[in-house]
């Protein structure tokens, strides 16, 4: 552990910080302890990664997922908060080492601790899926022995089903040999895939050594899928506790609770942590965490001897010769390291997944359906209404109209409904307000919202709603009854009404908020903007097309469109590049469809081609063909690797790849063309009519 440097703040929140246990391209874990001595560990993004919203928001997400789990057998999350505009996450700090640094050093366990293990760890899985989670990167690395038993650490890639993870491209986000084969073959992952890598646990617990083995990464994923586990080293009386956890079936593997009772450990095993060489090098790295957190921090410009009050100076040296040699940083509880292992990245664009994919596809041409995609949940049908909007991805849920009236929630995980609110106004639109409600309007034209997880009601007020248009995280942006522009804040306070700058009859406006501003587009092909704060016209831009656009906002741009593809300054309307369709429009419709933004690239359908383009307006890639598209284009879908468009009723949904590289993966349609899609949760999900489903993305 390193002493605190310039730059590095000496608290935050309640935890005094004594030393930065590491840094990495994310940021730095620090060492700290609240006002009774507690030891945390205590994250923090780097500055400039801080200003990104949207990674500062995933990052806090890690930490409300695994808040969510209550367990004994989990390093929990003590707090996380935004300070000074850093977010910070404080986990348990977890002072025993690895399983992995345990049988490397001592050796495999004996019958009485793998059962005990067995039965924690299963235990532990049991309150993890209770919670609606699935941990999917069960490991020896991820489980570390303490003096009060094992814990389970690292909610990194734990999901309900939002993002969590802070992953980068080209990194296999299953650890082979202890991902189940449904992941590694990208299929739909429940919580037996949790048990198929504890059984993996176990046997490298019990025999020293991996299950499966090989000489390359692949070879290893195709032992998994394809073979049988090498169990020679796990001894015999063992061995029927964790075959059943192998099976290639998810379905017929054992259950937490059953894996728990099947490994009926001896009485007062738990005392066995406490026991051995192992329990003695258990109890010198707590001990040695507890004096960390009772000596005053060292300030930076202490002398090379020691801190300015005489007291012994903390250094990386003394740090790992009162813990016994051991690296503490390893087991800092809450996945601290996975989340420092991630390196810097140079110019590496940022891994796109909200959550990694379980493994790459097999690439098939366009509209075959060799190496389909098949769909994690779903085709279910006659549940929404054929006229619904789009679907709505909301932390865990995915929310659309329902079929007999008002809106419905449904489990991103397997496609069941979590609620339905029956007086609701689908046709008036729904929203995500700050990632946590849902607003929606009832046929009086109250402005309703509702707690997305669970459906609860919340704030109503008494709006005149017409049509929802935006919102953010402080207020709800609307088109009253009469055509009135209005904001309504999320106390419940109509904070400005106003009249549009220019007519918005003929249908329901496409709108866009960001950069201080809310963009109309409307059906007759007009655009203006006015400002969020209180209403104001800032500009207006006529004849962008010749029917309805949808705007789309990045940063401090907007991009349209229409006759031309076109980026415009959201402050005051001045064009600063735009591009021709290959082919000039036709009366009525569009050159160009509706863009979609990802990464400071622009995807748009034009003509018969996706084309992709960099915010400077130079190309990113060669336009990809694509059959039978046909107006009215809806917009791409960026999620994962893949660009992903409706095509024609023959073709169906097909994904894309970003880099241009490789044949697309398609999904065949049936019962006519899909009328909208949404991605969300490392899923694609598509309304095809009264048909929901949900499909993964690559």
């Amino acid at each position: 552990m390193k002493p605190l440097g310039q730059g590095d703040p000496l608290r935050l929140g309640p935890y005094r910080l004594h030393g930065v246990l590491g840094e990495g391209g994310m940021g730095k874990v620090y060492f700290g302890a609240d006002a009774s001595g507690g030891p945390a560990a205590v994250k923090v993004l780097l500055p400039e990664l801080a200003h990104d919203g949207h990674l500062a928001e995933r990052f806090l997400r890690e930490a409300r997922t695994a808040r969510a789990v209550t367990s004994e057998g989990v390093a929990r999350v003590l707090a996380a908060e935004l300070e000074g505009g850093r977010p910070w996450i404080a986990t348990e700090f977890l002072a025993g080492p690895t399983l992995d640094d345990a049988v490397r050093r001592f050796g495999p366990l004996d019958d009485a601790a793998v059962r005990e293990l067995a039965r924690s760890l299963a235990r532990t899985l049991q309150d993890v899926h209770a919670t609606g989670l699935v941990h999917r990167d069960v490991k020896p690395p991820n489980v570390v022995l303490t003096s009060r038993g094992p814990r389970l650490i690292d909610f990194g890639i734990a999901r309900p089903e939002h993002g969590l993870t802070l992953t980068r491209t080209g990194q296999i986000p299953v650890t082979p040999g202890y991902g189940a084969p449904e992941q590694v073959l990208g299929k739909r992952v429940g919580p037996a895939a949790d048990v198929f890598s504890l059984g993996a646990v176990l046997a490298f617990a019990a025999g020293g050594r991996p299950a499966y083995t090989g000489a390359e990464v692949t070879a290893v994923l195709y032992e998994v899928v394809h073979g049988n586990p090498d169990l020679d080293a796990v001894p015999e009386g063992l061995r029927y506790l964790v075959t059943p956890c192998f099976s290639k079936d998810p379905a017929a593997r054992p259950l937490p609770d059953q894996v728990a009772e099947a490994a009926a450990p001896p009485r007062q095993s738990e005392r066995l942590w406490k026991s051995g060489r192992l329990g003695g090098e258990i109890r010198q790295r707590e001990v040695a965490a507890r004096r960390l957190t009772a000596r005053p921090a060292a300030p930076s410009s202490a002398p090379e001897g020691g801190a300015a009050d005489g007291s012994p100076r903390l250094t990386r040296r003394r740090l790992l010769a009162a813990a016994g040699g051991g690296a503490l940083l390893a087991a800092a509880g809450g996945g601290a390291a996975w989340w420092l292992s991630r390196g810097d990245g140079g110019d590496a664009p940022s891994d796109p997944f909200d959550i990694p994919p379980a493994a790459k596809v097999r690439a098939a041409p366009l509209g075959s359906s060799e190496g389909s995609p098949q769909p994690l949940w779903g085709p279910l049908q006659n549940v929404a209404d054929a006229a619904s909007p789009a679907p709505l991805p909301v932390r865990d849920v995915v929310v659309f109209a329902a079929s007999g009236g008002g809106i419905a929630a449904r489990r991103v995980t397997d496609g069941r409904e979590r609620w339905r609110i029956g007086d609701a106004k689908a046709e008036a639109g729904y929203l995500s307000v700050g990632d946590r409600l849902v607003a929606t309007a009832d046929d009086g034209g109250t402005l309703r919202t509702y707690v997305a997880a669970t459906g609860s009601p919340r704030w109503t007020v008494d709006a005149e709603v017409g049509a929802l248009l935006a919102a953010d995280a402080n207020s709800v942006y609307l088109l009253t009854s009469d055509g009135r522009l209005r904001c309504v804040g999320t106390d419940g306070k109509v904070r400005w009404t106003r009249q549009p700058p220019l007519a918005l009859s003929g249908g329901h406006p496409a709108a866009a908020l960001g950069a201080g501003h809310l963009v109309l587009c409307t059906e007759t092909g007009d655009v203006a903007a006015v400002r969020a704060e209180d209403g104001a016209r800032a500009w207006v831009r006529k004849g962008q097309a010749e029917g309805p656009l949808r705007p789309a906002i990045d940063g401090t741009t907007v991009y349209l469109g229409g006759n031309s593809l076109a980026a415009v300054k959201v402050a005051d309307g001045d064009e600063l590049w735009a591009l021709n369709p290959l082919r000039p429009p036709k009366r009525g419709t569009a050159g160009w469809g509706p863009p979609a933004v990802a990464g400071g690239v622009i995807h748009a359908l034009d003509c018969e081609a996706l084309r992709s383009v960099r915010s400077d307006g130079s190309q990113a890639g060669s336009p990809m063909i694509v059959a039978g598209v046909a107006p009215p284009w809806r917009p791409p879908v960026v999620q994962g690797n893949s660009v992903w468009i409706v095509e024609s009723d023959e073709t169906g949904v097909s994904g894309l790849p970003r880099s241009g590289e490789g044949q697309p993966q398609t999904y065949a349609l049936t019962g006519g063309q899909a009328r909208s899609t949404a991605a969300g949760a490392n899923r694609l999900f598509v309304l095809n009519r009264a048909t929901l489903l949900a499909l993964p993305v690559y």
